[in-house]
């Protein structure tokens, strides 16, 4: 099982190469993968996705780069599709697209969307969005993006209940699974669903680790993920948590 990152989060008096020093940290240590999820208006502060995205691309070579995830009915898919062929033109290949209809109503408030019609919303945006990847046209917008770009990148389904984990297996590269507020049982059980459908890459991420954190609990939950069958386990390091390179031996 490959050992993943998320990018953050920044104490307010972080500097400001904070988000270029832990990608540096994260890729020296050996981690596989870097991710940046979407969190607005809660009361805390997240970096925008696509910027902390774009530092880590441009100080790393080789890192996967990923969001974990990023919520569609927020954007325009005109928008959205620019933004993404931006971060592609820094990061090439590495980047892996996470995305989901969005669980917090505070994130759309914060934008003026509406949270109850964000599935249909997300259809809707889904299928504009994969038609700009396309041909960088939607209606009479042309984007005319870059050659090295087109097409977009592979796209991960974030998503939990309902029919949300069999999509995945289905239409999509692979499936992105919060491990937030969830047990472990509830997680793997839900991997035995996506691995039914017929699921490629499975990803375990917002693996929370702090100052109070027993590592040698976490170690056997990274056991017992990797026992499960699960591709990738991406952690979140709290501040005043244990160092990467603590959390890299866990593995």
């Amino acid at each position: 099982m490959r050992l993943g990152a998320l990018l953050g989060p920044m104490l307010p008096n972080a500097s400001a190469t904070f988000l270029a020093e832990q990608s540096r940290t994260f890729a020296g240590e050996g981690f596989e993968s870097l991710w940046s999820v979407q969190a607005i208006g809660r009361g805390f502060v997240m970096s925008d996705p696509f910027v902390a995205l774009s530092v880590a691309a441009s100080v790393t070579d080789k890192t996967e780069i990923g969001t974990a995830v990023i919520q569609l009915p927020l954007y325009h898919p005109v928008d959205l599709a620019h933004r993404v062929f931006s971060l592609m033109q820094i990061c090439g290949e590495r980047f892996q697209f996470g995305v989901g209809a969005g669980s917090t109503q505070k994130d759309f408030d914060s934008f003026g969307r509406d949270y109850p019609s964000r599935f249909k919303t997300f259809a809707a945006s889904l299928a504009q969005l994969q038609q700009v990847f396309a041909d960088g046209r939607l209606g009479d917008v042309d984007l005319s993006p870059w050659p090295s770009v087109r097409g977009g990148p592979p796209l991960l389904l974030g998503a939990w209940g309902g029919t949300g984990v069999e999509r995945a297996a289905k239409s999509y590269a692979g499936w992105i699974a919060s491990a937030a507020n969830r047990s472990a049982a509830d997680v793997v059980s839900a991997l035995g669903r996506f691995r039914r459908a017929g699921g490629r890459r499975a990803i375990v991420s917002t693996i929370q680790i702090g100052a109070s954190t027993d590592l040698c609990k976490t170690q056997d939950l990274l056991a017992q993920f990797a026992a499960a069958g699960f591709d990738d386990a991406v952690v979140m390091l709290m501040p005043g948590g244990p160092t990467a390179a603590a959390v890299r031996r866990l593995i």
